[in-house]
């Protein structure tokens, strides 16, 4: 069986390539991102603590960094603490990864049916009718996976700043954290990826029997 291009000559073709170039680019940004929040505490001799920032991002369940300052008038170490990071964001982030895997996987399967059964998806009405409901589908989890996603990103950003670990933890004096440039990027391509899928429903919806029967209905008055 020779494969079909000619749907890859239309925009429908077109945007699946796209679909599958940036799905890949959003959830890569998240699973391949790694930063960590380096923590210093006790004065005046500074010790410092560091946390690895890693997907899937539930900051609490990582073991905790213990404190041990002496006392600067006896040189008596002062009771320990155990300092715990905050927060578990590893849903959303697993949200967005997923409909970004999902995404990928279906437009592998959508592309061999546009390039090896082309014909059956022109002669079979419920081919094109199942291929725009599914990209609907795919289209609202972009939007509530990304809307989700900026959402703990911008909560993974407050629990790691300096002012919330210092209030959080009495002995720490300070903190600093790696760029989350990368993250902030996932997100654009997140918002980037629904508008893919919201715009291509428009072509999706020329290949329906709805759309045909409108154009002969309309052509018949």
């Amino acid at each position: 069986m020779n494969p079909n291009l000619s749907a890859f000559r239309e925009p429908r073709g077109v945007m699946r390539i796209l679909q599958f170039v940036f799905a890949i680019c959003a959830f890569s940004t998240i699973c391949g991102f790694a930063g960590k929040t380096t923590i210093t505490a006790c004065a005046p001799k500074q010790k410092e603590f560091q946390f690895e920032i890693t997907y899937p991002f539930s900051l609490s369940s990582m073991p905790p960094a213990t404190v041990i300052c002496d006392d600067p008038t006896t040189g008596q170490p002062k009771p320990k603490e155990d300092f715990y990071m905050s927060g578990d964001f590893s849903s959303d982030s697993q949200f967005f990864v997923a409909t970004g895997v999902l995404s990928f996987l279906y437009c592998i399967g959508i592309v061999v049916v546009y390039a090896m059964f082309e014909e059956k998806y022109q002669s079979n009405s419920m081919l094109p009718l199942a291929d725009f409901v599914l990209t609907t589908v795919l289209a609202v989890l972009w939007l509530s996976s990304s809307a989700a996603w900026a959402n703990s990103l911008s909560g993974i950003k407050s629990v790691t700043e300096s002012s919330f670990i210092t209030q959080e933890c009495k002995n720490c004096t300070g903190a600093a954290t790696s760029s989350f440039s990368s993250l902030n990027i996932s997100v654009l391509l997140g918002f980037l990826n629904f508008f893919l899928w919201a715009s291509d429903l428009w072509f999706l919806y020329k290949e329906t029997h709805w759309f045909k029967m409108r154009q002969e209905s309309a052509g018949g008055v």
